[in-house]
């Protein structure tokens, strides 16, 4: 029988292709990451309330049908 070693990947190697990746990456201007992030904290904001009247409607249910 004859065993098969693997070799590991060396780090630096791994470091290599990290580095490499994040220069693909194509990073917003500030205008653009400024209208992103009020969209996104709109949406959040919005989302947040229609949560919360489901919830006081259902709350409201079923307080309606316990009492």
């Amino acid at each position: 029988m004859s065993e098969t070693t693997v070799e590991k990947p060396k780090k630096k190697s791994w470091f290599k292709g990290l580095k490499a990746e994040f220069k693909k990456i194509i990073w917003p201007d500030k205008k653009t990451l400024v209208k992103e992030t009020v969209a996104v904290i709109v949406c959040s904001v919005l989302l947040g309330g229609i949560i919360a009247v489901i919830d006081a409607l259902i709350q409201y249910g079923i307080d309606f049908i316990v009492r």
